[in-house]
């Protein structure tokens, strides 16, 4: 008898990427093996790991289950999955759309996924389980990471927030941190197999600590990242400007393995959208963060979320934004077109932009960002940086012989092949020697190259037969070790 395939498609933010290596793990732990890359639904398990942020999630889940249900038909024995945030939205309503579907499970119970899909085919009927509360922290659970050399690790899940364009709250529950020690003893047991670089995930990552009354429980565990042999890159996403503190800052800026890059969401340069919106910060305690992280590190590269077009903007109002990020100058940014979604407040709010509005308004915040990224960039020309080679980051890399990889500030660097053999995971030096708006380029000769142990565990991973390939991810594109993070719109873990 062959070995029974499983395909995870996963769709949103790095929490959801995180979560369907956990459903990856959970399956290969219940006997199933990854099926083929091209696979295409063609599997014993199908896995879709939902999306309830993104526009028109609901349209693209059931297109793709309608174009599975004759396959199914053909395929005795194939089992559909639904889980992720629009699993945990909808419930019944998708085994009533597609009752071809044998599971249903939320954002709290991803765990019992080999359970549920053992109990669908014993009892021959769709198992629908949504947990209403957190039953097991993702991190507990079995995982199959996507990168030999670098790794996602949740230090919270939920938020506390009540932004009234975002969902997540309400499918994800209210912020529950983990312990500072299993974070830790976590991070530890990653670097021992070989991971180098860390990214700590939470909704609202520095927000970290509200369960035991620490307001300075995040800045500690970056410090303590910092005492973890062998650890090379710490980041983490995503920030909110309400709870970045002073001790965050310093934190970054004293502890070596703590990246000089940061994302600190935006949404809106309004004070009075930005009110709207239930962001407890304003345009200038905004922009004196990003003055307090420049003044701590120079050379930080900083990156945003913006919504152009949320209910009631005014051109005025745009117009703050546009000030705000001539005033930030950041390094990227992730700009978005606001659309309703269903169940936030923002959706029934009064004075919904038209169309045509938001769109030309975010053309020009486009072209903005576009010249400052690029200006931005320039700056980086005649630097020597340390690049942490990628794998597949670089289309053209075959064709051009370069070699892609991430610089500490998380720029993309497309470097000249060294002689030597190289791996994804190990450092090579270079200098930068041209700048476009969303890449960096350097052209001569490699100035070091060190071999790590992240690219030793990269060349023991691929010498080892693999099953197909990774998580199959909606877009924006967003993994290890994307830049982070590609927000939708929605909360700031997108």
């Amino acid at each position: 008898m062959s070995e029974k395939t499983y395909e995870v498609r996963t769709y949103g933010c790095q929490m959801n990427v995180h979560d369907s290596e956990r459903l990856s793990g959970l399956l290969e732990g219940a006997g199933y093996v990854r099926a083929p890359e091209g696979s295409d639904g063609d599997a014993d398990v199908v896995v879709f790991n939902t999306c309830a942020v993104r526009e028109n999630a609901d349209n693209k889940l059931y297109g793709n289950l309608g174009r599975l249900a004759p396959m199914k038909t053909k395929r005795p024995g194939m089992q559909i999955a639904v889980g992720g945030c629009l699993a945990q939205k909808d419930r019944d309503t998708i085994v009533k759309k597609a009752p071809w579907v044998d599971v249903v499970f939320g954002t709290h119970n991803i765990g019992k996924l080999p359970v549920l899909l053992e109990r669908a085919r014993v009892q021959e009927e769709a198992q629908v389980e949504i947990a209403e509360s957190l039953e097991a922290f993702p991190s507990t659970l079995p995982t199959r990471r996507e990168s030999a050399y670098a790794a996602w690790v949740s230090i919270s899940v939920g938020c506390n927030n009540t932004c009234t364009f975002c969902i997540v709250p309400a499918l994800r529950g209210k912020e529950k941190d983990r312990r500072t020690g299993d974070i830790l003893a976590e991070i530890e047991a990653l670097v021992a197999e070989g991971v180098s670089e860390i990214t700590l995930l939470g909704q609202n990552v520095n927000a970290y600590g509200s369960d035991i009354g620490d307001r300075e429980a995040f800045s500690k565990l970056l410090r303590a990242c910092g005492k973890i042999e062998g650890l090379e890159r710490v980041r983490f996403t995503s920030p909110h400007p309400r709870d970045f503190t002073d001790d965050v800052i310093a934190a970054m800026a004293e502890t070596p393995n703590v990246m000089p890059q940061l994302h600190m969401p935006l949404q809106s340069g309004s004070d009075t959208v930005l009110k709207a919106m239930r962001r407890s910060y304003r345009q200038e305690r905004f922009l004196g963060i990003i003055e307090k992280v420049r003044a701590a590190m120079p050379h930080a590269a900083i990156s945003t979320d913006i919504i152009v077009g949320f209910p009631g903007e005014t051109e005025e109002d745009f117009e703050q934004t546009m000030h705000t990020v001539r005033e930030a100058r950041f390094a990227q940014a992730f700009t978005f077109q606001y659309s309703k979604r269903p169940g936030t407040p923002a959706a029934t709010m009064e004075d919904q932009i038209p169309k045509e509005v938001v769109q030309e308004r975010y053309m020009r915040l486009v072209a903005l960002q576009e010249e400052i990224s690029w200006e931005e960039n320039k700056k980086q020309v005649g630097r020597t940086v340390e690049v942490m080679v990628a794998e597949g980051e670089g289309r053209k890399d075959g064709a051009t012989h370069r070699l892609s990889g991430r610089a500490p500030d998380n720029r993309l660097v497309h470097f000249t092949k060294p002689d030597e053999d190289v791996r994804p995971g190990d450092v090579v030096t270079v200098e930068i020697t041209y700048a476009a708006p969303h890449h960096l380029l350097a052209e001569g000769p490699a100035k070091a190259v060190r071999r790590t142990r992240a690219g030793d565990a990269w060349e023991k991973r691929t010498a080892q037969p693999q099953q197909g390939a990774g998580v199959l991810l909606g877009l924006p594109k967003i993994g290890v070790p994307e830049p982070l993070p590609a927000a939708t719109g929605g909360c700031s873990v997108q």
